[in-house]
């Protein structure tokens, strides 16, 4: 129940296939490049024969390379299928080597083939991995407009695309649910839970053999809808994953630092590369930020122990013995400076920004009822110049989700649009009570 080791596993087969050998190109679409690139790095690809990595509907920008086979690993869209038939007409690559991320439609397959006429299409194969993996227990479609499915009657192409990511990690993870229920009081929730389990009766391809227990009777499949728990995302985080990601912003497992004082103008730093294959941040991802002030600094006096041992070169043999280690001890120095320029920029944020004490006035409005106290600590958190436009947002709306019916949530509304918050994606009016 891995879905990096299972989207890893995916990958490995299509730029390892024993039926595509040598040199190849990596043709991939704007999503799976996203779920390649979170799983695997640059010099692993490189490792695995690819010369080159390019998204299918730029393959027109050049001259054709007949020398090389493509093994191409995208979504069975229907706007990819066309790139494919125009690819097809006229092939830059010598062979195609076709790898659909999930379930690929038999007509188009079929339109596909007959399109084919020059037979440039060696196989083609479904290897299920339609999401961005994040940890192992994790993974998103990044999908921009997501809280749609919560707050306005949503697309037919937003339910889709969960069912298929949904399907896709079923298949990936090889789970058949035994069970698949949802959120009584969400339609979305019923929509897409109705979907995914018509697909899975009626597609034998879903049906595993059994791994569970007796006792248990299968896993369960538990669609939610964000709407029923709206306080959650309101709340400051407090682990390192998660304080990154809110604080700095993570895009597919990459921070930028460019600019910071943390940084110190270091172009390594510029940007940096956040997932599993750090074994620093696999271990601490999920540590809370007290905690991690101590695993660096053990991290730094590892390293300092280890620049230490180098120091000490006095003849032939020890230049030997550090030229054998400097690979790993370059890494090291790298990995050592990405945690403490990060570590350090969070604490900067923490402090200039008053993160702390937010974040127990959030606590309060989260788990206490003492409305005349609480709006009088908003109303000073909104006149506080340290405090963030978005965090005097988010107390706003963590006050107005407790207190509506109390007449009060005009006042601080009023008070956030003097402060000169007003964020264009939320509507201050929608503060009101109704």
């Amino acid at each position: 129940m891995n879905v990096v080791a299972a989207t890893r596993a995916y990958v490995d087969r299509v730029v390892s296939d024993p039926n595509n050998p040598g040199m190849k190109v990596l043709l991939l679409d704007a999503e799976t490049t996203k779920t390649v690139a979170n799983v695997y790095s640059q010099t692993e690809i490189l490792e695995r024969d690819v010369f080159l990595v390019e998204r299918l509907d730029q393959t027109r920008s050049h001259e054709p390379m007949r020398h090389l086979k493509a093994a191409a690993f995208i979504r069975p869209t229907a706007a990819n299928f066309a790139l494919l038939r125009r690819e097809l007409a006229e092939p830059k690559f010598g062979e195609y080597h076709l790898y659909f991320a999930n379930v690929a439609p038999r007509a188009q397959l079929r339109e596909l083939a007959e399109s084919d006429d020059l037979e440039m299409v060696r196989q083609v194969q479904e290897f299920y991995a339609d999401f961005v993996p994040i940890n192992d227990a994790l993974f998103t479609l990044n999908q921009r407009q997501s809280l749609r499915l919560s707050t306005t009657r949503p697309t037919a192409d937003l339910l889709r695309r969960n069912v298929d990511g949904v399907l896709s990690c079923l298949l990936a993870l090889k789970v058949q649910p035994a069970c698949i229920r949802y959120s009584a009081s969400s339609s979305v929730a019923k929509a897409i839970a109705t979907e995914v389990s018509r697909s899975v009766k009626s597609d034998g391809i879903f049906h595993f053999k059994q791994r569970h227990s007796n006792e248990t009777g299968g896993p369960l499949l538990l669609n939610m809808d964000r709407a029923d728990d709206c306080v959650t995302p309101l709340l400051s985080q407090w682990t390192y994953q998660a304080m990154v990601h809110e604080l700095l912003g993570v895009n597919n497992n990459r921070v930028r630092l460019k600019g910071t004082q943390s940084a110190r103008g270091d172009p390594n730093l510029d940007e940096v590369v956040l997932n599993n294959t750090d074994a620093f941040y696999a271990k601490h991802q999920h540590a809370n930020f007290g905690d991690l002030g101590t695993a660096v600094k053990a991290l730094l006096d590892d390293y300092q122990h280890q620049t230490k041992m180098n120091e000490n070169i006095s003849n032939i043999e020890d230049m030997q013995s550090f030229l054998d280690r400097y690979p790993a001890f370059r890494s090291k120095s790298l990995n050592v400076s990405k945690h403490v320029a990060l570590i350090s920029e969070l604490s900067k944020l923490v402090e200039t920004h008053a993160l702390m004490d937010i974040s127990q006035l959030e606590q309060e409005l989260a788990c206490h009822d003492d409305g005349g106290t609480q709006r009088r600590e908003v109303l000073a958190r909104i006149n506080d110049a340290r405090v963030g436009g978005p965090d005097k947002l988010r107390l706003v709306l963590l006050y107005a989700l407790r207190y509506e019916q109390q007449g009060h949530v005009p006042e601080i509304k009023l008070a956030l649009v003097r402060r000169g918050v007003q964020n264009p994606a939320i509507d201050p009016r929608d503060l009101t009570p109704t």
